[in-house]
């Protein structure tokens, strides 16, 4: 599988010439197969570039929603093939418990805050609710699992015959823990990381800065580094990072954090348009 980072900023894009390096925009995460199917991993502002990548084979496209927070969706109503008729779209996100993942949709896609409604998308579109067990899209095997973060959220793990992806942007596994970590069946996300190629994994804050925010839902460089370790990850992305963190701040952080940890795997810092292949070369 071939994973491109479209957007890896956290809370609320970031552009300017002091975060150009890694990127300002939000979520948002694409894996294609060798067959061309194309899973999309968050709807942030990132998607709006995306949208004009899919070549002219690929008819379905399926965007995975880690939840529903707008930095993680502001992107969709952008998203080109939502306003394509032969686009075949399939939106796999949470529910709420008085909500359906329809009508939380709605809340954003109609107006005062967007000018086109839901149902008025041309495209052909599919509403599936996560989490809902194993799933297969195309050559994908696909896991789902709420982790820990503020409202309905879930994480993905995303296999191929070859290779395995997982993806936990907004996760705080050491809420509520005094030491981190704990055993791996009380840790948050475990399930879908264990053993994995490549983890995307929340980053969000330092040590110093997550005093002041603890129970937002997620975690620092050290954390992750911890999580990815515990999970025996072959390789860590830092994901999520600060609006306020400039280009210079998340080198010094990440050094820092990896100095600390000194962790035997690779742990690189997510930047926009950053690929990995799978299974084949691995490049960043």
């Amino acid at each position: 599988m071939k994973v491109t980072l479209w957007g890896t900023r956290g809370s609320v894009a970031a552009p300017g010439a002091e975060t150009a390096r890694y990127g300002g925009n939000t979520a948002c995460v694409e894996v294609r197969g060798i067959d061309d199917t194309v899973l999309v991993l968050d709807a942030g502002t990132g998607i709006r570039r995306l949208g004009a990548t899919p070549p002219p084979s690929v008819r379905r496209l399926d965007i995975l929603l880690t939840h529903l927070h707008l930095d993680h969706l502001q992107g969709l109503g952008f998203f080109a093939p939502l306003y394509n008729p032969a686009a075949e779209v399939h939106i796999w996100g949470p529910a709420s418990p008085t909500l359906s993942l329809e009508k939380r949709l709605m809340r954003y896609l109609s107006p005062p805050l967007f000018p086109v409604r839901l149902r008025e998308l041309p495209c052909r579109l599919f509403l599936h609710e996560v989490p809902c067990g194993d799933f297969d899209i195309g050559e994908f095997h696909i896991s789902s699992a709420l982790i820990c973060h503020p409202g309905p959220t879930v994480g993905y793990r995303i296999a191929t015959a070859r290779a395995t992806l997982t993806y936990l942007t907004d996760h705080e596994p050491t809420l509520g823990v005094q030491q981190f970590p704990l055993a791996s069946e009380w840790t948050s996300g475990y399930a879908l990381a264990t053993d994995v190629d490549l983890l995307i994994h929340d980053a969000q804050y330092s040590n110093e800065e997550y005093t002041n925010c603890v129970g937002w839902g997620h975690s620092t460089m050290q954390h992750a580094i911890a999580f990815a370790d515990l999970a025996a990850a072959k390789h860590l992305v830092l994901f999520h990072h600060d609006p306020s963190h400039t280009d210079e701040d998340l080198d010094r952080l990440t050094a820092e954090a990896i100095a600390a940890a000194q962790p035997t795997f690779p742990v690189t810092l997510g930047r926009e348009g950053g690929v990995f292949d799978l299974g084949f070369t691995d490049r960043s």
